[in-house]
Parts: structure tokens; C-alpha cells; sequence
């Protein structure tokens, strides 16, 4: 068996990489492409490995040499790469074709050598190797039998997005039998490019095949294996993350990303902080009812979207904000205070790294669970003018009840200081709805107060940014509202908060079940004696890492079983102490880290 690796093509999307070489000799992860691929395939036992090759050949020729890892290098040049397509490079491989079994795949892949290992030991003479189709991906697809025949080539243009749950994408890895390529392929293939020329690709034929009554094609499904083709800069930057092999710098990556984790196939976000239950599926069906006249017209301005939020919390609209995220407003709030500011810590690292002006003072629980009273808040207020209160905290889930809070807010009244009261996790806490200050009542009453709520973590919708800010204070309000522009929420956005009442007991429900899952999880985590977990009110739990492992330790294991879990050791208030933020998802997916974690016992 031989192998044909399609090389000639300049790889312009990848812009200032592949200025002065082919695509195939960029290089990711310390090696070019080109190199990768090689390093996969001579691991197995092949005659020969042909490339062809077309822009900048002669650097591959120099760099590669006619031996890698003693296999035998030939090269077929593709003069014309500039006029033609792949079809026209695998065409001028026949000379070879025609001798051996082939694998046949592109340059511009990076993956794991399993893939080639099940292709070659598989008896089935003609594989398209595939994956199922996800939505990070582009290009062709197929559709295939229950028998793993293929039964269509589907080419970007006859996408159907109806048809998703039936399509696989091809992963430009195929094996041909000397006998197909002889009798079937290769005269389909002379007569497609004397017919329809040579700026096509290879599947175009392969199309042409499959309306033979027997046509032998069968398909290799991915299971675990990883793979990625790199056309752009983007597809560069996940690829490279996806295939780092030291796993420390590889959680770096990762972490670096902030989100997007939905392009990382079989990726498990425990690190990020979403309610798993909520949209309900009618939710859903609405918004995508609307999708069109959603994406086709501006949303409304801010005083539009403060109606909105006034009509679900029933707080007066003069004394809202909605922003694109909670991160918005809290940039613009901590920005302009000024005097002393408490933070409580560990926390939420968005509060410390905005404030600009005021003077921070930090107080650390003195204790492994990094607990604290209303007492201890209080004591530590007589420093300070502003206490930035998150409730449940994070990342410890620490809870004050709404009693104590609402002590709090008169003590700070009385004593003229202004508490700032985030409660993005509070619907998770016990007695969900009875736990917020969000009420008109005390809004007024309390012009020390400010209350910020994030949607995207407790709603479930991260993708769409929304939350509020609630205060009597009218110079706050000003001073947050003079920094933020016309349109900062997006029309989705707005029909989400314009529906969402709709949909509100099925919110109660879906944070309930987040409230028994953390409650079943607490219990399973602590069956295991490296970690000891913190009791929490919100949809995360805190663990201390106990030996023989750290919580670095931890995080790189679990992400081998492609598991993301946030290390704290880094994080202000922990100073290299051993803790890790897990987030508490569905019942399902809980399991599924249990049972990696059992293999670490």
C-alpha cells in the first residue's frame, strides 16, 4: 500500500503564513503540516509516499528530501497549480495508481494516527473516512446507509441545513483498492477532466461513481480520534489548540479562548458557569421562528430593553440598566468608583481588574472554606465605603440569606456606605425565588444599593450577553449610563427578554434541577480522597485537591478525557493553595467526570 499526499495548491486564506511557501509547509506545533502528516503514516508499513507538489515544490523537495523515516518520498508536479484543482493533482498520480492500493489525503490536515491505523486495518478495500457533521464545519458532506454505504456526495452548494442530522463530513482521508482505481475510478476520472477540465476536486468523480449499481464505497466513521482542516488563520488557531500535546500549555490555549468551546469536538465544559436546562424547547422554537426578522433589524435602544426588564422583575425602568453581559455593566460601574473598595476574595475576577480610581482593600476568610458571616462583613466594612458583595460567592458559593443581606443594606445605610450586590447565581441558592433583592420596594428604599444579575450563566444563554443593573442611585445610573452606546444589546437579545416571562416556570424548574444535581454531585464528589469539596448555593462546586495530586495535576488528566475544569491556584486570595471550580451541569454529564475521575483512583 502506498500513500498520495495532494500538496500543490498555495493555500491563499492563510494570508501572511503562506507568503513565500505552500500551505503544506507552514508550520503548527513545531513542525510543518506536511511533516505531521508524514510523521503518521511512515508508522506504518508503505512502499512509498507520493507528493504531489505545485507552488514553491522545490521546498518541500529541499526539506523533505526522497526518504522520511526510510520510507521511499517520490514527487509528481502539478505545473498548472495556479489554473487547476485537486482533481488535476491526483490525475497526474496514475502511473502509481495503477500499481497499489492508495491511501489518499490532503496536505492541509493535521490528526491522530489511529485514523490511518483503522483505515489500513479495516478489510473494507474503499473507505471515505468521516466524522458526523457539527456545525464548526465546512465543505463536503455525505450521506450514508445503515451499512455505512455511501449513498450521495453532497457539495457545499445542495446543503440542506433540514438535512443535518443525516450528513458526515468527509475528512479528505480515503483507501482505494488497486482494483477500483483500475476499473472504476480511474476512467471516470479521464473522462470527467477531458469533459468538464481540471479545475474540479477528486470528489466530483467520486459522485459520478456512486450512480453505479455497485460502486463499493463504504465510509470509516471517527469515534475519539481527532482531526482538523486548517483553510484559514481561524481553523490555524483551533487546530493548534486541539492538537498540543503538552497539556499544561494546551489549558493555557484553552483558557486564552474564553469561550467558543463548541468548535472543539467532544469538548466538556465544566469550567464555564451555564444553566443546562433552560431554554426549554419552546423557548427555543420561538426564537428560531423569529430568527430572520431578528437578524434582518436593528434591536431597540436602551430604553426599550429597560421596559423589558422592568416587566419581568418589576423594578421601575428609571432604575435599570441592561447590558451586553454583566461584564458591561460592571466595567462601567467599578470604573467610576472612587474612596475604598472591599472585595471579598477568592472572587470573580472581573471586579478587581476594572476598577480604576478607588483604593482596594481585599478580605480573605480565614478558613479552608473560604466562609464568611454578616458579621465578618460588617467588621470589615468599618475600612471601607463600597463593599462589592457577590452572593453565592465565586468561586467559594458562600451564601448569605436574604435576611442577612437586607441587615447589611440598613447597616450600610445607616453608616453611609453602598453595598453592591451581584447575584448572577442566586436562582440557584434554596428557595430560588425568594432569595433576590431584585423588588421594586427595596430598590427605592435602598439608594446604597446596587444590584447586578448576569442572564447568560443562570439563563442559560451566554451566546446572546445580557444583564442588568438595578439601583435608586441616580448618579450611578448616570455615570454608567453615559458610557455605554445606542445599541449595546442585539435584537436576540431583546426578543429573549421580550418572551421570557412566557417561559418562567419552566426557568424555576430548570434551576430546581440544577439545585438537586449539585446536591448528588456534592455527595459524589466527596466519596473521593483527593478532593474535598465545599458546600455551595450556586451551579458550581469548589474542591480543595488533596495529594497525590494538585490541582494542576487534576485539570491536565481531565482534559486528556477532554474534561475542562477551572485551577484556582492562580486565581487572588488562593496564593498557590490546591483548589479547582467545577461547574455543576446535567445529571448525565456530572456522571460522565465521575467516572473519569474514578480512573484516577
Amino acid at each position: 500500500m502506498q500513500a498520495v499526499i495532494l500538496a500543490a495548491g498555495m493555500g491563499k486564506r492563510l494570508k501572511s503564513k503562506t507568503k513565500n511557501h505552500t500551505k503544506s509547509m507552514v508550520e503548527i506545533l513545531g513542525k510543518t503540516f506536511l511533516e505531521h502528516s508524514l510523521d503518521k503514516l511512515t508508522k506504518f508499513d508503505l512502499s512509498k509516499i507520493i507528493i504531489v507538489i505545485g507552488y514553491c515544490g522545490n521546498e518541500i523537495k529541499e526539506v523533505i528530501g526522497d526518504k522520511y523515516n526510510n520510507i521511499p518520498v517520490v514527487y509528481v508536479e502539478n505545473k498548472d497549480y495556479a489554473t487547476t484543482n485537486n482533481i488535476y493533482s491526483f490525475y497526474l498520480t496514475k502511473p502509481y495508481l495503477e500499481k497499489e492500493d492508495t491511501i489518499l489525503l490532503e496536505s492541509d490536515l493535521i490528526y491522530d494516527a489511529e485514523i490511518i491505523e483503522k483505515l489500513i486495518k479495516n478489510p473494507t478495500p474503499n473507505l471515505a473516512v468521516v466524522d458526523k457533521f457539527k456545525p464548526y464545519m465546512d465543505g463536503t458532506v455525505v450521506k450514508i446507509s445503515e451499512d455505512d454505504e455511501i449513498t450521495a456526495f453532497v457539495p457545499k452548494e445542495h446543503f440542506d441545513f433540514s438535512e443535518v442530522e443525516k450528513y458526515y463530513k468527509t475528512v479528505n482521508i480515503y483507501k482505494f483498492s488497486k482494483e477500483f482505481l483500475n476499473t472504476t475510478y480511474i476512467p471516470f476520472l479521464e473522462a470527467y477532466c477531458k469533459t468538464m477540465g481540471n479545475n474540479s476536486y477528486y470528489e466530483q468523480v467520486l459522485r459520478v461513481v456512486l450512480s453505479l449499481e455497485q460502486h463499493n464505497l463504504k465510509v470509516l466513521k471517527i469515534e475519539n480520534e481527532k482531526w482538523y482542516e486548517v483553510d484559514d488563520l481561524q481553523d490555524y488557531d483551533i487546530a493548534e489548540n486541539m492538537f498540543c500535546e503538552e497539556t499544561n500549555e494546551r489549558l493555557k490555549k484553552y483558557h486564552s479562548r474564553f469561550g467558543g468551546y463548541w468548535r472543539f469536538s467532544g469538548m466538556k465544559d465544566f469550567c464555564y458557569l451555564v444553566n443546562p436546562y433552560f431554554p426549554n424547547k419552546r423557548m427555543v422554537e420561538e426564537l428560531k421562528h423569529s430568527f430572520v426578522d431578528l437578524l434582518t433589524n436593528y434591536p431597540s435602544g436602551q430604553n426599550v430593553e429597560k421596559l423589558l426588564v422592568a416587566n419581568i422583575w418589576g423594578v421601575n425602568e428609571k432604575n435599570i440598566l441592561v447590558g451586553n453581559g454583566a461584564a458591561e455593566l460592571i466595567n462601567c460601574l467599578v470604573a467610576n468608583l472612587k474612596g475604598n473598595v472591599g472585595i471579598i476574595l477568592p472572587t470573580f475576577q472581573e471586579y478587581p481588574a476594572r476598577i480604576k480610581e478607588a483604593t482596594v482593600h481585599y478580605f480573605i476568610p480565614n478558613n479552608p472554606d473560604f466562609s464568611y458571616t454578616l458579621n465578618d462583613l460588617k467588621e470589615f466594612s468599618k475600612k471601607i465605603e463600597t463593599l462589592i458583595l457577590i452572593n453565592p460567592d465565586n468561586p467559594s458559593g458562600n451564601f448569605l440569606s436574604k435576611k442577612e443581606v437586607l441587615e447589611l443594606v440598613e447597616y450600610f445605610k445607616e453608616n453611609n456606605k453602598t453595598l453592591i450586590l451581584d447575584e448572577s447565581f442566586v436562582d440557584f441558592s434554596k428557595e430560588t425565588e425568594d432569595n433576590t433583592l431584585l423588588e421594586n420596594e427595596i430598590i427605592e428604599k435602598f439608594d446604597n444599593l446596587v444590584v447586578i444579575k448576569s442572564i447568560s450563566k443562570s439563563y442559560g444563554v451566554p451566546g446572546i450577553r445580557l444583564g442588568i443593573l438595578a439601583t435608586s442611585n441616580k448618579e450611578m445610573l448616570t455615570n454608567c449610563h453615559k458610557n455605554m452606546p445606542v445599541w449595546n444589546i442585539n435584537s436576540y437579545g431583546e426578543y429573549f427578554l421580550q418572551i421570557l416571562n412566557k417561559h418562567k416556570k419552566h426557568y424555576n424548574k430548570a434551576c430546581l434541577k440544577i439545585v438537586k444535581n449539585r446536591e448528588d454531585f456534592f455527595e459524589q464528589l466527596s466519596k473521593f480522597p483527593f478532593l474535598r469539596p465545599i458546600k455551595s448555593q450556586a451551579n458550581y462546586i469548589l474542591a480543595e485537591v488533596l495529594k497525590p495530586y494538585t490541582s494542576a495535576d487534576l485539570c491536565q488528566k481531565l482534559l486528556k478525557h477532554n474534561f475542562l475544569i477551572k485551577d484556582c491556584q492562580n486565581k487572588m486570595g488562593f496564593e498557590g493553595k490546591q483548589y479547582i471550580r467545577i461547574a455543576v451541569k446535567s445529571k448525565e454529564d456530572n456522571n460522565e467526570l465521575i467516572l473519569a475521575l474514578k480512573e484516577l483512583l
